[in-house]
């Protein structure tokens, strides 16, 4: 038994070299590749609200109400569905005056604002900027922010990912082609976090409503895709 045991510790310390010797890892060639398409917004979100103030917390809730009641109004004439238009913030906050700030003193309390604020999706884009002075004409005395989407963003940036991946191949092909060898099938495919570029909202100031409609632009958004993609490369 003895022997026997000494010689499986010796097939063992044999073996061992060969088991732990790593696999060689096949050649490969690492390329990043970017790809663009632009696209005309057809969606504009708008928020807008009003803001009042009142010596009472519910006389500052009521005139508020009131008065945004005839926004909602305003925005359903301009043929916003209800589906539209959501409340995305509602608050009743004491107001104080906290002096000259020469002189160290309590704040006195003054009053209350409230402020409620929605925001709106605007489906026919070309009406938006009419849609703004209705709001203001209504008695909304705040815009705060205005912003362009796209309804099918998914899809178009699956165009641009397509041509991330062509862009990558045929920068893989050339490093290839200098190193005298071909390329293989893909190994790995990894998406940059940062794909595509959402247009920021910007502010408007409130303000009455001219002759004209508020000059809207929407000009074009650039969705962008990354990619990184590692192919073998065969002799």
């Amino acid at each position: 038994m003895k022997l026997f045991a000494a010689a499986l510790l010796a097939a063992a310390a044999l073996a061992s070299p060969a088991l732990a010797e790593p696999q060689p890892k096949p050649r490969s060639v690492t390329a990043t590749g970017e790809g663009s398409i632009s696209a005309a917004p057809d969606l504009a979100i708008v928020s807008s609200g009003v803001v009042t103030s009142a010596p009472g917390a519910a006389d500052a809730l009521k005139a508020n109400a009131e008065a945004m009641t005839k926004v909602f109004a305003a925005a359903k004439k301009a043929g916003i569905e209800d589906r539209d238009v959501a409340t995305s913030g509602l608050s009743v906050q004491p107001q104080y005056d906290y002096g000259d700030g020469q002189r160290p003193r309590a704040p006195k309390l003054t009053g209350y604002e409230a402020r409620n604020m929605v925001t709106i999706r605007v489906r026919q884009i070309d009406k938006a900027g009419g849609l703004v002075d209705a709001l203001v004409a209504a008695g909304s005395n705040q815009i705060e922010g205005f912003s362009f989407e796209i309804s099918d963003r998914d899809e178009k940036l699956d165009a641009a990912r397509g041509e991330a991946v062509k862009d990558a191949r045929r920068k893989a092909e050339l490093y290839a082609a200098a190193a005298g060898a071909k390329l293989g099938q893909a190994l790995s495919i990894e998406e940059a976090g940062d794909v595509g570029e959402p247009a920021r909202p910007f502010a408007m100031r409130a303000k009455a409503m001219d002759a004209a409609p508020t000059p809207i632009a929407k000009g074009e958004q650039e969705l962008t895709a990354r990619v990184t993609v590692r192919w073998k490369l065969e002799d």
